[in-house]
């Protein structure tokens, strides 16, 4: 049997400093809606740890999907749904369509989605989360960002040249320009958390 579980070396580094702050800024219960889970390794990782609510796990790319799948048989949790194929420059997602998971949807999650990706990914984020959020529901970010248009770490502006070397659409984002991007969605900035090797946990919150 093959077995199509991906890794990321990231992940075993970052995934405990995120869960402490999953576990104080989301809300207590409803599904959380996670944007470009990648190999699922974080999915798998937070759903025992965050009782009564609901993790769906989604991704643009059918070998992240698969790979999602393979982590769920491998490490099952009954509060986690199968993935989903979801590209956030649509204009209307497929689980709007769709109208799957919405009324049950509280908060977003997107861990180092944003600076891999075309700013229209991040534009693409923040209106769909100004669309299926409830009031008072989350969107968190997590990655490296610029302050002030500039880098907060050596080793963050060498990441960004490597991303846009990769791809030219690519790059680690001004945080003042993301917040101002979620605003016009009718998304507060509520807190900036710094995190270990120079990334940033960032939480909003859908006013009513």
């Amino acid at each position: 049997m093959t077995d199509d579980r991906q890794f990321a070396p990231a992940t075993q580094r970052n995934r405990e400093p995120i869960l402490e702050v999953l576990q104080r800024i989301l809300p207590s219960s409803g599904t959380i809606l996670e944007i470009a889970s990648g190999t699922g390794e974080h999915a798998v990782f937070f759903t025992p740890r965050l009782p009564g609510r609901k993790w769906l796990p989604t991704d643009i790319h059918y070998l992240s999907l698969a790979s999602i799948s393979a982590w769920l048989k491998y490490s099952p949790s009954d509060n986690i749904y199968p993935p989903i194929l979801l590209d956030v420059c649509e204009n209307i997602w497929a689980i709007e369509l769709e109208n799957q998971y919405l009324n049950e949807i509280t908060a977003i999650v997107s861990i180092n989605m944003i600076h891999i990706a075309p700013w229209a990914a991040c534009l693409g984020l923040m209106a769909g989360a100004g669309r299926i959020l409830p009031e008072n529901g989350i969107l968190y970010l997590y990655g490296p960002f610029k302050q002030n248009g500039q880098h907060t770490a050596p080793s963050n502006a060498a990441f960004d040249e490597m991303l846009k070397s990769q791809n030219p659409e690519w790059g680690v984002r001004d945080l003042e320009e993301v917040i101002a991007v979620a605003k016009m969605q009718n998304l507060h900035w509520r807190e900036t958390v710094s995190m270990p090797a120079n990334n940033l946990s960032v939480v909003f919150e859908k006013l009513g």
